[in-house]
């Protein structure tokens, strides 16, 4: 996982906020090629061993209700770039044009499959996909909209020095995120203002503190997070 010249960045990530997270990965060079090729690995094996499901999923997806089997929405990664990720759709086809781009407790948008998928949030497997090409990594902040980016405090934007990762503190913390927003008469206005600020305390710590030790904890305590939702 290459990281660049501090004077490379883009300006919005070139400030005084997010220098001490720069030095800090500046150090630790060597584990980030570490991470990127730990995310070559497991994602091109997982990929494998994991095709039975992703067939199982792309029929009941298909046979559930009309739409793609993928969800394509736009997201932001490492600088800022913009990626296309891919979630195995769990929403009526079109549910971005209907409401909030975040999901709520009960979203009527979601459909009868989909809801079983995101209790073990296999939506999320797809996104393998993403980490082998290089968009994505295993660990690191969850990719936010750009609407949401362009609502980032300058500390925050130190969350974009390295790609959007698959799961995180942040993740796991804050699995029941769609009950949580349940209640608020302005879905958009409570999570940028409330749930994101909490969430980007958990992302900026994971930056500071990256280490590949770190990250494989954070890889277990999810599978753990997850199997305790499904009880």
């Amino acid at each position: 996982m290459r990281l660049v010249s501090w004077d490379a960045l883009p300006d919005e990530l070139r400030v005084e906020e997010v220098r001490p997270y720069y030095d800090s990965l500046v150090a630790k060079k060597g584990q980030l090629v570490g991470k990127r090729c730990i995310d070559i690995v497991v994602s091109a094996l997982l990929l494998v061993l994991l095709s039975p499901v992703f067939l199982v999923l792309a029929i009941a997806i298909k046979v559930d209700s009309p739409g793609p089997v993928f969800y394509r929405q736009e997201r932001v990664t490492q600088y800022g770039k913009k990626f296309r990720i891919f979630k195995f759709r769990t929403m009526c086809d079109k549910a971005d044009q209907m409401g909030s781009a975040v999901t709520t407790g009960g979203d009527a948008r979601v459909t009868r499959v989909g809801a079983k998928i995101r209790d073990y949030r296999l939506d999320e497997i797809s996104q393998l996909i993403d980490i082998l090409r290089g968009a994505m990594t295993l660990v690191g902040t969850r990719p936010e909209v750009p609407k949401y980016v362009a609502a980032y405090t300058p500390e925050m934007m130190a969350t974009l020095l390295l790609p959007a990762g698959v799961t995180s503190t942040a993740s796991v913390r804050f699995k029941d995120e769609a009950e949580l927003l349940d209640s608020a008469a302005d879905v958009d206005k409570v999570y940028v203002e409330d749930v994101l600020p909490a969430k980007m305390k958990y992302n900026l710590r994971d930056v500071k503190e990256f280490s590949l030790p770190r990250d494989i904890r954070l890889m277990f305590q999810t599978v753990g997070a997850v199997a305790n939702r499904g009880e």
